[in-house]
């Protein structure tokens, strides 16, 4: 009898145990799909060049509700990401920022770098082997063959046994191709010479018909007729300098650089001036809107990837610095670009049917005058003397002729074929120019590259010029250059060092799975791949040296 109530028991309790499981499997089929995984529709990087991590909050109160605010209301942002790597630059940024990797592992050491067997210096994304899709000019030979490791977007495509479309955009063709990897479907860049966005045979043989079209109206053209003046009144740019400072940079064609900037002058003859106006990011994001409908990305069953760069913030932070009222209406603008592509994907995908991350390349110093001006540390340097003078010291001594060949990314470069040839101490000659270096004004170190691990440094700096160094592609000497000083003119500014306001980046994502939120532990650039692996469910760049970001992961 007792064996029978307990058969009965396991009996009940067994029938009960299947019915909870097969309400769960079908409650389970209404949120996906068996046998799918959960994944956005489309996945989209935004990366603005030169942005300062300031800026998310240094215009705050002037953004509108659905631009920059927007971002960060709803967003998660990781507020202490840094890139872990020197020198800071553009190509270095974009490729680490999808490789999740270093410039030590993805050979991006620079936008250019010398190579010793070549003779000669190398563009980060040339390519002689392709053709110019979309002009006649030069400015299409370019492809990612340089970058020595694979990309989160390619990483996608291979998950999806390449079913996804992967796309890059950018005015620079650096900050399309990089992001976009090896494996990408297209990248697109735009032709200073002719107006035009182009690619190369790299990616196609000819432009698909909507961009045909899309060229034909000469969009530029647009904007040049408007000219460039603020905005918003320009008495109520607060947060930055006056107008008339002989520290920044005027066009050509100017008598001062002040608003407004007459573009008329340039329309039809420079489309390159396009770059160095806000205007030159709302043609960005307008071609992004233009690939999203046309490539109907986001409309298929797997999950689909737009790179997008927005390069014109570099330029005008190039020629004005972070202080100017250029810069202010440049992110203003920017903001007001930014809430009309937020609507746009919202319309066309469904708000949170996609992923949006939001970074930069690099930061920028402050411009030299303007530290002047306000009894702050900084200043320029040029290596051009300091070569000049070693070279001249090294025939002397060692009868070497051009001992040292360049000075790039903050390096210098020896002709190790002269050296050898004359039988000269190379040892000798590598201590006589750090000797050298940290005598000079501006400077506060300089270290042989190949004895780094022995060198006395910060380990924060010692880790930065070690992601930074490449074998095959870097110097032999590395100078650090004192808090607020860079290479370059009296006028504008320009980016490159370890310090915060070249390295301190936003890191916000919104959309998918994200919830609203801010961690203030230390990232790094390289955990943006690492966390939209984890997120998409796919294996890491295969240089990937990064972690998710837990804090938003684990929500």
């Amino acid at each position: 009898m007792k064996r029978i109530y307990l058969l009965f028991a396991a009996l009940i309790l067994f029938t009960q145990v299947s019915t909870a499981q097969k309400k769960a499997i079908k409650n389970e089929s209404k949120k996906e799909n068996p046998g799918t995984l959960n994944r956005p529709k489309l996945v989209v990087g935004l990366v603005i060049d030169q942005m300062r991590w300031d800026y998310l909050y240094r215009y705050y109160s002037r953004y509108t509700n659905g631009g920059f605010k927007r971002l960060i209301n709803e967003g998660f942002s990781a507020e202490n990401t840094f890139i872990p790597y020197t020198p800071t630059y553009t190509a270095c940024g974009h490729a680490s920022i999808y490789t999740g990797s270093v410039p030590s592992i993805n050979g991006i050491i620079g936008n250019d770098w010398y190579d010793p067997q070549l003779q000669r210096s190398v563009y980060c994304a040339e390519d002689t082997t392709v053709k110019t899709v979309g002009s006649n000019t030069a400015a299409g030979l370019m492809s990612p063959k340089n970058m020595l490791v694979t990309t989160i977007t390619d990483e996608l495509r291979l998950a999806t046994n390449f079913k996804s479309k992967v796309i890059g955009i950018s005015l620079k063709d650096r900050g399309s191709i990089l992001p976009a990897g090896h494996s990408a479907n297209a990248a697109y860049w735009f032709d200073g010479q002719t107006g035009d966005w182009i690619s190369s045979t790299y990616y196609m043989n000819q432009l698909p018909a909507w961009m045909q079209d899309y060229n034909k109206k000469k969009e530029a053209d647009k904007f040049f007729a408007q000219n460039w003046n603020t905005l918003y009144p320009i008495d109520s740019y607060t947060q930055s300098t006056s107008d008339n400072k002989v520290y920044e940079r005027k066009n050509r064609g100017e008598e001062n650089p002040v608003f407004p900037h007459p573009l008329k002058l340039y329309m039809g003859k420079n489309y390159e001036m396009i770059k160095s106006t806000p205007y030159g990011n709302t043609i960005t994001l307008d071609l992004a809107k233009q690939a999203i409908a046309a490539e109907n990305l986001g409309q298929n069953n797997t999950t689909d990837f737009l790179a997008v760069s927005c390069s014109a913030t570099d330029y005008v932070g190039h020629q004005y610095g972070p202080n100017s009222i250029e810069a202010e209406d440049t992110y203003l603008r920017l903001d007001k670009d930014l809430e009309a592509f937020f609507n746009y994907l919202d319309n066309k995908l469904g708000k949170g049917n996609y992923l949006f991350f939001l970074s930069a390349d690099h930061g920028a110093a402050h411009v030299a005058g303007f530290m002047t001006e306000n009894k702050l540390p900084g200043g320029t340097f040029s290596d051009a003397n300091i070569i000049k003078t070693l070279n001249a010291q090294f025939e002397e001594k060692f009868k070497v002729k051009k001992a040292i060949i360049t000075g790039m990314n903050s390096q210098i470069v020896f002709n190790h074929d002269a050296i050898k040839k004359a039988n000269a101490d190379y040892e000798q000659m590598k201590t006589m120019t750090i000797d050298y270096l940290k005598k000079q004004p501006g400077v506060m170190n300089a270290v042989d590259l190949s004895k780094l691990s022995s060198t006395t440094l910060p380990e924060r700096l010692k880790m930065a010029v070690t992601n930074g160094y490449n074998a095959r592609r870097s110097g032999d000497i590395y100078y650090f250059l004192q808090s607020g000083y860079f290479s370059g003119g009296s006028t504008g500014t320009t980016h490159g060092s370890w310090n915060p306001y070249d390295s301190h980046i936003p890191c916000v994502f919104m959309g998918w799975k994200v919830k609203a939120g801010k961690t203030n532990k230390t990232h790094y650039m390289t955990d943006i791949s690492a966390t939209l692996a984890a997120m998409l469910q796919i294996q890491m760049p295969s240089g990937c040296v990064g972690e998710p970001i837990t804090e938003l992961t684990h929500q």
